[in-house]
C-alpha cells in the first residue's frame, strides 16, 4: 500500500499551473429596455468546411498516431490509427452512399462507446448521412422502449446498428420495422437478418465516394443528437458541420493548450450526449490527439475499471462529471503511483452536468500539489446540445464552483430580465439551426433576433465588471412562488443543499409551489451513505433511507443548512429521503443522471402531501 498524501496543508496558496489559454475580454451594449449583449472582443478564425477535413490532415502528416483505443478481449488495447481510421471510413461510406441513405433515412447507432461506433460514424460523416446516437438506457433500461419507440417514429432510420445484435436484440425486434436494416459488430436477432460491420469494411470504394464527400458542406447535418427528454419525449437537435467545425475552433482557442501538445484523454462521457460526443471526440481529432475508451462508471464495479486505465494512460486533459471526480479521489489518494500517473503531464482538468463540491475540488488541489507542487486547473462552463456545446467558459483563474465565465468567440451571449434574473441567450455559427421534423419547437427555442433560449439564468460575479464573468444562477423554468408571493431560486437553493449534505446525498427536488414553505424529495448518493455506514448494501436505496445512522447524518447536515438559511425562500423545513429509485420511463430522471424536477413533483404527488401534513408520518424529516 503507498502511502496517503500529506492533506492537512490546503493548497490554495500555491500556483495553478501555468497553460495556454484564451483571451475571453467582451465588449458590452446595454439597451434602454435592460437588455445586455456580451461580444467577445477577439474574432472567431477560419474553421473547416466539413470535420472529416481534419481527418484528411491528420491522416496525412500523423498517418500511424493513435487515433482510438478500446480494450480487447485480452484486456490489451486494440488501436485505430489516423491512416486506419481514414480508410475505415471511406469504406464504410461506400457501402452507406449504396444503400441510398438519407437525413430522411438516416442511421441509429443504439449501442454505447466503441471503436466499432467511431468507424461508422466517420464513415456516415464522410458520405454526408446524418446518423443519430441513442442512449442505450433506451434500449437496456426502459422498461417500455417509450422513447426509444418515440424517436424510430421522429427519425425513420434506414438502418439501425448496435455493436452487439445480441445484447439488444429484444430491443431491435420490437422497434425496428422489417422494411429497415439492422447492422452489428457480432450476434443476432431471432428471425431477422443481420449485416456485419466486417461486411460495410470489405466494400470497395464507391465511384462516386470523392464526390459526395466534397458535396458535404457547412449546412449539411452531420448527426442528430437527442435533448436529455427531462421536459418530455426526447428532441432530436439538428448538428450541422458548421455547428461543430465552428466549435472545435471555438474550443481550440479558448483551450489554447490544445495547440502546445496533442490531447491524451481517458474518457468515459457518453456519445449520445454532446459533451462526449462533440465536444471530446471533436477536440480529439481536431487536434491530433488520441483517445482512450474507458468502460469504467463513476459507481461501484466501475470506477475500478476507470483506475486501471489511469494506471496505464497518463492524460494530458481530463473531463468528467462531478461524481466521477469524487469516485476517483479515494483512489488518488490512497495510490501513490496511480496520483504520479494522473497528474503527471495533466495541463488541466474539466466537468460539467452538474456543479463540483468545494470538497472534492479542494481535495483535487490538495492531490495535484502533494504530487506536482502546484495546482491543476479545473475548468467549465455553459453550454448545451445546442450549442454544440461550447458556449461560455471559465478561465484557470476565475475557475470556482458555480462559475461558468464568458461567452467564448464566435458567440454573442444576451441578457434580459426574467422575474428577477439575468435569463442567457445564445447566437453564434455553433447554435443549431433547430429540431428535426418539429417546427413548432423550433420557433419556440429561438427569439425574434435569432437568439437561442437556454432557459438558464446568470448573475456577474462583479457588477460592475462584465469581464470578470457570470455565475449560474439557476433553470427559469425550474423557479416558484410561495404563498406568499415569494419566488424560490431552485438551481442555487439545490446546489447549497446538496453541498451542505454532501457526501449523503446526490440530489434533491425542491418543492413547495402556492405553499407556506419549502421543502425537500432527497435522492441520495449510496456511495457516500457508505462512508457513514459501511454494512450498506451498495444498491439497496430503501435500506439506506431507512437506517438510522444515515438519518441521524442526514439530520444534522439538514439542520445546518436551516441554521444558514437567509429568509423564506431558502428555509427547507421538511425532508424526505426517497427510498424507490427515479423512473427514466415516467421521464423523473434522464439516461445521463438529470433529475426532471416537475415531472418528479407531478409523479410523487401524494409523497409532497405527506410532507405538508399536519402530522407527518415518521419517515419525514421535520425540524
Amino acid at each position: 500500500m503507498s502511502a496517503k498524501p500529506n492533506m492537512s496543508a490546503p493548497a490554495e496558496g500555491h500556483p495553478l499551473r501555468a497553460i495556454s489559454f484564451g483571451n475571453p475580454a467582451v465588449s458590452v451594449e446595454r439597451r434602454d429596455d435592460g437588455t445586455i449583449y456580451l461580444r467577445p472582443k477577439a474574432r472567431l478564425g477560419d474553421y473547416p468546411v466539413r470535420i472529416t477535413d481534419r481527418l484528411h490532415h491528420w491522416a496525412g502528416i500523423e498517418p500511424n498516431r493513435v487515433f482510438m483505443a478500446e480494450r480487447d478481449a485480452t484486456r490489451g488495447w486494440r488501436q485505430i490509427t489516423y491512416a486506419q481510421l481514414l480508410t475505415s471510413a471511406r469504406r464504410i461510406a461506400s457501402a452507406l452512399l449504396a444503400r441510398g441513405l438519407s437525413a430522411d433515412k438516416p442511421i441509429v447507432i443504439l449501442s454505447g462507446n466503441s471503436v466499432d461506433h467511431a468507424l461508422l460514424t466517420f464513415g456516415a460523416l464522410y458520405a454526408g448521412i446524418p446518423f443519430c446516437p441513442v442512449s442505450p438506457a433506451y434500449s437496456l433500461v426502459s422498461r417500455d422502449y417509450g422513447k426509444l419507440s418515440y424517436l424510430m417514429k421522429l427519425l425513420t432510420p434506414g438502418l439501425v446498428f448496435a455493436d452487439d445484435a445480441g445484447k439488444f436484440a429484444d430491443a431491435l425486434a420490437v422497434n425496428v420495422s422489417l422494411g429497415t436494416e439492422i447492422a452489428a459488430s457480432r450476434g443476432a436477432v431471432p428471425g431477422r437478418e443481420v449485416t456485419k460491420l466486417s461486411d460495410l469494411l470489405a466494400t470497395p470504394e464507391h465511384p462516386r465516394l470523392d464526390a459526395a464527400h466534397d458535396a458535404v458542406g457547412p449546412d449539411t447535418i452531420a448527426k442528430f443528437l437527442l435533448t436529455s427528454g427531462s421536459t418530455g419525449n426526447p428532441k432530436a437537435v439538428i448538428n450541422t458541420q458548421r455547428m461543430i467545425c465552428a466549435n472545435q475552433v471555438m474550443l481550440r482557442e479558448t483551450l489554447a493548450f490544445l495547440k502546445d501538445e496533442p490531447p491524451v484523454i481517458v474518457d468515459w462521457l457518453p456519445w449520445n450526449h454532446t459533451f462526449g460526443g462533440n465536444h471530446n471526440i471533436g477536440l480529439t481529432l481536431f487536434n491530433g490527439g488520441s483517445m482512450y475508451l474507458d468502460d469504467g462508471k463513476p459507481m461501484p464495479g466501475g470506477i475500478e475499471e476507470t483506475v486501471k486505465n489511469l494506471r496505464e494512460i497518463s492524460p494530458t486533459v481530463y473531463f468528467n462529471v462531478p461524481k466521477g471526480y469524487e469516485s476517483l479521489l479515494p483512489y488518488l489518494r490512497d495510490d501513490k503511483a496511480l496520483r504520479a500517473k494522473f497528474f503527471g503531464r495533466l495541463h488541466a482538468m474539466f466537468f460539467s452536468g452538474a456543479a463540483l463540491s468545494p470538497f472534492i475540488w479542494n481535495s483535487l488541489d490538495e492531490l495535484a500539489v502533494q504530487e506536482t507542487g502546484f495546482r491543476v486547473p479545473m475548468l467549465t462552463g455553459l453550454g448545451a446540445t445546442e450549442t454544440s456545446p461550447f458556449f461560455m467558459s471559465v478561465t484557470p483563474a476565475t475557475s470556482r464552483s458555480g462559475h461558468v465565465g464568458l461567452p467564448v468567440l464566435g458567440n454573442d451571449a444576451k441578457l434580459l430580465l426574467n422575474n428577477g434574473k439575468l435569463e442567457v441567450r445564445a447566437r453564434g455559427p455553433n447554435v443549431t439551426p433547430g429540431y428535426w421534423r418539429q417546427p413548432e419547437l423550433t420557433a419556440k427555442a429561438f427569439d425574434e433576433e435569432g437568439f437561442y433560449k437556454f432557459g438558464d439564468a446568470l448573475k456577474p460575479a462583479d457588477p460592475n465588471d462584465f469581464d470578470k464573468g457570470f455565475d449560474f444562477d439557476g433553470r427559469i423554468a425550474e423557479d416558484f412562488k410561495l404563498a406568499s408571493g415569494t419566488w424560490v431560486s431552485v438551481g442555487p437553493l439545490r446546489a447549497r443543499f446538496v453541498g451542505t449534505c454532501a457526501p449523503l446525498v446526490r440530489d434533491v427536488v425542491i418543492a413547495g409551489i402556492n405553499r407556506d414553505e419549502i421543502s425537500a424529495l432527497v435522492v441520495l448518493d449510496l456511495d457516500g451513505c457508505r462512508l457513514i455506514n459501511p454494512a450498506l448494501p451498495p444498491d439497496d436505496l430503501a435500506a439506506a433511507a431507512s437506517n438510522p445512522l444515515i438519518r441521524a447524518a442526514f439530520r444534522d447536515r439538514f439542520q445546518k443548512l436551516l441554521a444558514n438559511a437567509t429568509g423564506s425562500s431558502t428555509r427547507i423545513t421538511r425532508a424526505v429521503l426517497l427510498d424507490t429509485p427515479l423512473s427514466i420511463d415516467r421521464g423523473e430522471v434522464t439516461d445521463k443522471g438529470s433529475i426532471n424536477q416537475r415531472a418528479v413533483i407531478e409523479h410523487r404527488s401524494g409523497l409532497i402531501d405527506l410532507l405538508y401534513s399536519p402530522t407527518p408520518p415518521a419517515h419525514v424529516i421535520s425540524l
